[in-house]
């Protein structure tokens, strides 16, 4: 099962914004700090506190004697330093995962809480099989019409790379997990009778899971002032308070990662604006189980080009873009 220890990559932006507060504390530009420790480079410093490159701990010890760091928090520092570099063992955990749903595992390891919104699809962590299937080879029809380098690996592998991230919501000591769903996710236009139907029933199972919370929003729902949510979006809190809250925009292709407070707090607004309009978490358990009756007679195993989770999948082509998560 994948680890409930923060990602290398929280790590190092834990060690980035320590280091950043330090040198502002000491009263050192950058440039200072260069100068003193003799790096032949500015982006050095600038790799480190921006929490882009893999920490060197001889460097963040140099970093931390010429801020004067308490030892207590040196410890720290130093200890977070050799997490933040081990991406291979942590990486292990995750045998499966590609390179984009690694990245999106990466920010979920450690959470305390995630709430996410997504007007037009279920979130990732809550796709079945077989909606992930036709989310991801559909995406794929649109990189390949475009030449899209990324096109051309087997969907297979993302739906397990998927599957692998869920587990998350199943440990004992897994993250609060909040969605606000879009009517419009399991609506028709999403795929097949029997593939919705799946989905709703999934989707019922994980209703009832004491750190699952799902609100349902109805096509018609007025939010607040008639606010439109301009994207998809996900929060992250972490189990550490230190580890800054994190925003993740998905732009179609291309998504956005944030932990300025300013942005933070503007989305935390706008999901508490989309859980008071939606659904409460009973009444859309309601809904649920009503849609899910309103599908069974028409959810029967089916031989189309589409398939069920359950049927053989030819390999086709995919880029996951539009769609990775």
């Amino acid at each position: 099962m994948p680890p409930a220890v923060p990602s290398p990559i929280l790590r190092r932006r834990r060690l980035g914004t320590e280091l950043r507060r330090l040198r502002e504390a000491a009263g050192l530009t950058g440039d200072q700090v260069i100068e003193r420790i003799g790096w032949a480079s500015a982006s050095k410093l600038s790799r480190l506190e921006n929490g882009r490159s893999r920490p060197d701990p001889d460097d963040v010890r140099l970093l931390l004697d010429l801020y004067g760091a308490e030892p207590e928090l040196r410890d720290d520092l130093i200890g977070i330093t050799h997490e933040a570099g081990d991406m291979r063992g942590w990486r292990k955990s995750y045998p499966v995962m590609t390179q984009q749903q690694l990245g999106w595992a990466e920010i979920e390891a450690g959470c305390a809480e995630i709430r996410e919104y997504n007007p037009v699809l279920v979130p990732g962590l809550l796709q079945t099989p077989g909606y992930a299937r036709l989310r991801i080879v559909s995406a794929d029809r649109a990189a390949s019409a475009i030449g899209d380098p990324e096109a051309g690996e087997d969907p297979e592998t993302e739906v397990r790379a998927r599957l692998a991230r869920q587990s998350l919501l199943d440990r004992v000591d897994g993250p609060r997990y909040t969605a606000v769903l879009e009517e419009a996710a399991l609506g028709r236009r999403a795929g097949p009778p029997e593939v919705l139907h799946e989905q709703l029933v999934k989707l019922c199972e994980l209703a009832i899971l004491p750190n699952v919370t799902l609100h349902l929003l109805q096509r018609d729902t007025v939010i607040g002032d008639f606010y439109l949510p301009p994207t998809a979006f996900s929060l992250y809190r972490f189990a550490d308070p230190q580890d800054p809250e994190t925003l993740a925009i998905e732009g179609g292709f291309i998504d956005v990662m944030s932990h300025e407070a300013n942005p933070v707090n503007r989305y935390k607004v706008t999901f508490e604006w989309l859980c008071s309009a939606a659904l409460s978490a009973s009444d859309t358990l309601s809904w649920l189980f009503e849609a899910t009756g309103r599908l069974t007679d028409s959810a029967a195993p089916s031989t189309s080009a589409h398939g069920s989770a359950a049927a053989p999948v030819q390999r086709r082509r995919h880029s996951g873009r539009l769609t990775e998560r």
